[in-house]
């Protein structure tokens, strides 16, 4: 069944993320999700570049103009629809994406928490 991670009102558009634990080939990992344009989007909060987590506070992923997701350790910049970047060492890569949905006022993981959410 579907986890529920937080109420979809407390998603701002273009605000904090929502942070939480996910597994990741075995190995505990953080991801997030957040409001962009109207839309929910999730990844996993691990730039494409080098294994760091984007957000420089927990949940800040935006850039200052809140349009698009930065990488607080090497400045990779990511388009929040699609998780491309589109500028820095990784441009070209995908952050990864994890599998939620609104249900009702809910936003959801479609597999457990603790599930592996790899294309495998």
């Amino acid at each position: 069944p579907p986890v529920r991670l937080c109420a979809s009102s407390d998603l701002a558009e273009k605000g904090l993320a929502f942070v939480f634990d996910v597994l990741q080939w075995r190995e505990p990992m953080r991801a997030f999700v957040l409001r962009f344009d109207g839309r929910v989007v999730g990844y996993l909060n691990r730039c494409v570049h080098v294994p760091s987590e984007l957000d420089w506070q927990p949940g800040e992923v935006f850039d200052e103009s809140g349009l698009y997701l930065i990488c607080a350790t090497h400045g990779a910049m990511f388009e929040p629809e699609s998780g491309r970047c589109f500028a820095g060492p990784c441009q070209g890569a995908h952050l990864q994406r994890i599998p939620d949905d609104v249900i009702g006022d809910h936003v959801v993981l479609q597999h457990d928490v603790l599930s592996d959410f790899t294309d495998r």
